[in-house]
């Protein structure tokens, strides 16, 4: 009888364990972009680790040291690693990824990821004031085949992506072949060696606060697939 105990006691230890997740915010913006989110996944029994980086500061190769290397150690040693980004979030996981081996990583879950660049780096890198405004970083995110979205290679890791369908900025998206979330097309969103993909219609500033999104987040941490036939 204790035997039987004690192994119940164990499995429902390691039931209760929160799997980390470290969310990564996008160009110019806080950690407090990723709060309903953050919110969300305490609430489904996750650890989330919400920290913020200096995302205008510092060139793609800095920022993924800085940003992701301090959340690693946040994570319960032994515990399973997940990410979900934003942007460039997803970017910086990329090639954090591309240069360091993340033990007991899980899934990763990108919402809008500029993979193939965008367009509007393209267009507007050489206008006065867009590198004060989106630094070193936002300058290294054009469609370019040496840009750094391009030169990180397929994902050798499992990554579900979600891509936004709406826009707020027609000036933008003018800019942008296809359907786009005003800064990033669908079609850039895309990353060989994905295992899944979805379109929703949702906005890029402002999709990692919607609700349905975030729904599709939490199933993909979980189950590791969309759920496409609830999608619109």
């Amino acid at each position: 009888m204790k035997l039987i105990l004690l192994a119940f006691l164990l499995v429902f230890s390691n039931s209760v364990q929160a799997s980390c997740v470290i969310l990564l915010h996008g160009l110019a913006r806080t950690n407090s972009a990723m709060e309903p989110l953050e919110n969300a996944l305490k609430e489904e029994g996750f650890l989330p680790i919400n920290e913020g980086y200096p995302s205008r500061e510092y060139p793609i190769e800095q920022l993924a040291e800085i940003a992701i290397r301090p959340a690693l150690e946040k994570c319960p040693k032994g515990e399973k690693v997940n990410f979900v980004t934003h942007s460039l979030g997803g970017i910086l996981v990329r090639q954090y990824l591309s240069r360091h081996d993340v033990a007991n990583l899980n899934r990763v879950v990108m919402l809008g990821p500029p993979n193939q660049g965008s367009e509007v780096v393209d267009e507007l890198r050489d206008v006065p004031g867009f590198h004060f405004i989106n630094g070193d970083a936002g300058m290294q995110l054009g469609t370019d085949e040496l840009s750094i979205p391009n030169t990180l290679g397929k994902a050798n890791f499992d990554v579900g992506i979600i891509a936004g369908t709406s826009s707020i900025n027609w000036i933008l998206s003018s800019l942008i072949p296809g359907t786009d979330d005003g800064k990033v097309s669908i079609e850039s969103t895309k990353l060989d060696g994905m295992n899944d993909h979805i379109e929703m219609p949702v906005t890029h500033p402002f999709m990692m606060k919607n609700d349905r999104v975030i729904a599709q987040v939490v199933n993909y941490l979980k189950n590791g697939s969309f759920e496409h036939g609830d999608n619109p």
